[in-house]
C-alpha cells in the first residue's frame, strides 16, 4: 500500500496525473511481472477484487479475483493502450480461469472506474475481438475496493527469498519462471494472438 501511494505521489509531484486501471488474468504474479516492464507503468500492486468479502486473504478471497492494480501515465500510455496489451497477455477465449489454474478467482475481467475507462475498455475489447474473430470472455465490470495482498505475494517474480516448490527449494525467482512455463502461459498466447502477444 505504501509504495502505491509513494508512486501516485511521485507522478503528482513530477507534474503528472497518474491513473490506475484494475485488470484480473489468472494469477496475480504474472500480471504483476509483464505490466511491470510497461513504459509509463510505475507501479504494479496484487490484490483482490470483485467480490463481497472483506478483507480478503489469499486463504480466504471467496468471490474475488486475483487482480492488480496499475498506476501508470496516461501521457505515456493511454488506458486503451494499457487494455489492449492487457487484452494480449491473457487467454480471453477461457471463461473458466487461466491457464493451469482454474476457478472462479483465476477469471480475467476489467475493472472500471467511470464512463470513459468504460468506453475505453469496450473499444479495446472490440479491437480485439476483431482482431482474433471470436467473441471474448473477459467482462468490463465496475472497480469497486481493490484489497493489497500480503507483502510476500508482492514483486514475487523478483525475490531472491527461498520457497519450498514441488520441484525442490528454489528462490522465488525462479519458482516463477518453474510455474510460468509448466502452466504454459506464454505458449498458450503464442498460439492465440501469435504476433500479437503481449510479452514485455
Amino acid at each position: 500500500m505504501f509504495r502505491m501511494a509513494l508512486a501516485v505521489l511521485l507522478a503528482l509531484a513530477g507534474g503528472v496525473k497518474a491513473e490506475t486501471a484494475i485488470v484480473a488474468g489468472g494469477c496475480f504474479w504474472c500480471v504483476e511481472s509483464d505490466f511491470e516492464a510497461v513504459a509509463g507503468v510505475s507501479e504494479v500492486v496484487s490484490g483482490y477484487t470483485g467480490g463481497a468479502l472483506q478483507n480478503p486473504t489469499y486463504r480466504n478471497h471467496d468471490g474475488h479475483l486475483e487482480a492488480v492494480q496499475i498506476t501508470f501515465d496516461p501521457a505515456v500510455i493511454p488506458f486503451e493502450v494499457l487494455i489492449g496489451k492487457f487484452l494480449r497477455s491473457v487467454d480471453v477465449l477461457d471463461a473458466g480461469g487461466q491457464f493451469c489454474d482454474r476457478g472462479d478467482a483465476y477469471r480475467t475481467a476489467i475493472f472500471v472506474r467511470g464512463a470513459e475507462q468504460r468506453k475505453a475498455a469496450m473499444a479495446a475489447v472490440a479491437k480485439a475481438e476483431g482482431a482474433l474473430g471470436r467473441k471474448i470472455m473477459t467482462p468490463v465490470l465496475d472497480a469497486g475496493t481493490f484489497w493489497v495482498a500480503e507483502a510476500y505475494h508482492q514483486d514475487y517474480y523478483k525475490s531472491s527469498e527461498i520457497v519450498l516448490t514441488r520441484a525442490g527449494p528454489k528462490k522465488k525467482s525462479n519458482a516463477y519462471k518453474f510455474y510460468r512455463e509448466a502452466c504454459g502461459r506464454d505458449a498458450r498466447l503464442q498460439e492465440l494472438w501469435g504476433d500479437q502477444a503481449f510479452r514485455p
